[in-house]
């Protein structure tokens, strides 16, 4: 019987999973409910089991039935995001404002399923380890289980990763070789100016007038500093400034995001936005600050192993059900810090269409759960061989 077979047949099991899982969401670092959940399921199925690695993350480890050294990682990641849900799913979030809003419950539960169906069939060599990683969104989780050993304490030759892809097409696997999704930095501007009555706006500086010029001015950075033939994208999604109708305030803050596959680029976009805030700063006679923080690394996929993810995703799913060539993602992931300490790649899989990630109406395609578990199941099979 083929993987897909056996976790298909596991599918209610399964289902009733995630969708607890989707009930009791909890946010990066928080994820305690979750990982007890997780780390029970695996001894249960006689997996060994590390606890608290990374803060909340947990760890498993199964050997084969052969003699192969070889260790093959498997992630999945856990947490949930602060958006108040607004669909009306018998399964819906029961804690206000927090939902899984980007699949990670079905990320943890497809591996489960590969985790399960290992446990049971042990055919393959070396060693499965299941990495259950907390806080992907933005908050650092997988810096948090490297700078805790992940990879010295659990070594791995190869590492996988999977990502549900709400617009599809159903069921079709896709993997590019190379970059495959953009960095991240994320940026705070602070503008000091000098605060005064509304109608006296002569005796202040105002902050606002300067916010409202750098929200302009930065926009230039890609379209007149990009070479045209690279991507770069400079996005201000927080505006905060004031608190009354007839005072000029005495501050101002600008936040977003800066996303780049190219460390060049990566380099001259953090150099010029500091440069437009400074030479904005003295023309208006303000302060400015700016924060720039490295969240997310370029994921570059390794040329074997997304090799490897696209033979096993074309034998289990057939061949038109693959995507060798798919364009790179605008998205990050923090999956690309692991791929920079262990070489492997990192895969979407596509589900039935609804609403978009990180959309308060978004929710899991239980019905695909089988398709990933079995995909990243049949790569420990494949992959744990000895003389690989």
């Amino acid at each position: 019987m083929s993987p897909l077979d056996r976790i298909a047949a596991d599918l209610d099991e399964l289902t009733a999973i995630r969708r607890d899982l989707h009930a009791h969401p909890e946010l990066g670092f928080e994820e305690t409910r979750t990982a007890g959940i997780v780390a029970d399921k695996l001894a249960g199925w006689g997996i060994e089991v590390h606890r608290g690695v990374g803060r909340t993350g947990v760890v498993g480890i199964l050997k084969g039935r052969g003699l192969s050294d070889r260790r093959i990682g498997l992630r999945a990641d856990m947490d949930a995001l602060p958006i108040e849900e607004a669909t009306n799913l018998p399964h819906r979030s029961t804690v206000p404002g927090k939902m899984h809003a980007c699949g990670h419950d079905g990320h943890t539960t497809m591996l489960l399923g590969a985790a399960k169906y290992l446990s049971q069939t042990r055919d393959f060599d070396g060693t499965a380890v299941f990495i259950f990683q907390p806080a992907e969104e933005g908050l650092g989780g997988a810096r948090a289980m490297l700078a805790d050993r992940l990879f010295e304490r659990f070594p791995c030759d190869e590492v996988y990763g999977l990502h549900n892809q709400p617009n599809g097409p159903y069921g079709r696997l896709a993997v590019r070789r190379g970059p495959a999704m953009a960095a991240a930095d994320f940026f705070d501007i602070r503008i000091v100016g000098r605060g005064a009555h509304a109608a006296q706006p002569n005796r202040g500086v105002d902050p606002v007038v300067v916010q409202a010029a750098l929200v302009q001015a930065l926009q230039s950075i890609v379209s007149r500093n990009t070479d045209p033939v690279h991507s770069a994208v400079v996005s201000i999604t927080q505006v905060h400034a004031g608190a009354a109708y007839n005072v000029i305030p005495e501050e101002a803050h600008l936040a977003g995001t800066i996303r780049t596959f190219d460390d060049g680029v990566r380099a001259m976009v953090g150099e010029r936005m500091r440069e437009t805030c400074a030479g904005i700063a003295k023309a208006f006679g303000a302060e400015v600050h700016v924060e720039i923080r490295d969240i997310f690394s370029v994921l570059r996929n390794s040329e074997v192993q997304a090799q490897a993810a696209l033979d096993v995703a074309t034998e289990l799913f057939g061949a038109d059900k693959v995507d060798a060539d798919p364009e790179p993602k605008m998205g990050s992931e923090d999956f690309a810090d692991m791929l920079l300490a262990v070489p492997g790649a990192y895969a979407w899989l596509g589900q039935k269409s609804g609403a978009a990630l990180h959309n308060a109406a978004y929710d899991f395609d239980d019905s695909i759960i089988p398709l990933g578990a079995a995909y990243l199941a049949r790569l420990v099979e494949r992959r744990s061989a000895a003389g690989l």
